[in-house]
């Protein structure tokens, strides 16, 4: 059993090399999804139904955090743009991260909606067996071993004051 866990833990590590580099990569993005950083600025002008209330022109926009500043006449103002209350026009900046870096956090953000979520369940079961693995890596009773449970017992404990923090 030892040395098939081993094989195993082996070339699954290989393999997921590329896309485990993508999770981290796309995660460390994430931490700063509500910050500018890396994203660039793209100017949109849409047409929209005439005469949307505020609510109704945030959800039309898609627009996190969506607040009119000000209204002028036909003109309504808020932080990203302007919007036309008489023609529908909408004419706004959007702040967005690459195409690349935007995908790879697409792809960390996946839910049942989005059509490769059944790779994300593969790739977190291939995580689960790495963890269970490891400890297949080495003989038990060695020295390795029981040191390795001491990293163990640290890394948990440090999960556990995460989780409360």
């Amino acid at each position: 059993m030892s040395k098939w866990m081993r094989i195993i833990h082996r070339y699954l590590g290989f393999f997921l090399a590329g896309i485990m580099a993508m999770y981290a990569i796309s995660g460390s993005i994430l931490i700063f999804r509500t910050t500018e950083f890396l994203k660039k600025e793209r100017h949109e002008i849409k047409t929209l139904k005439p005469g949307l209330t505020e609510e109704q022109l945030g959800k039309e926009l898609k627009i996190k955090g969506f607040k009119v500043i000000s209204t002028r006449n036909e003109t309504v103002n808020f932080k990203e743009g302007t919007y036309n209350t008489e023609t529908g026009e909408a004419n706004y900046v959007v702040k967005d991260l690459p195409k690349l870096l935007s995908k790879m956090t697409q792809i960390h953000k996946a839910t049942t909606n989005s059509p490769l979520y059944f790779l994300n369940l593969f790739f977190g079961a291939s995580l689960l067996f790495f963890v269970v693995s490891t400890f297949w890596m080495f003989a038990p009773k060695t020295k390795i071993f029981n040191k390795g449970l001491y990293f163990t017992t640290g890394g948990i404990l440090l999960t556990i004051i995460l989780l409360y923090v």
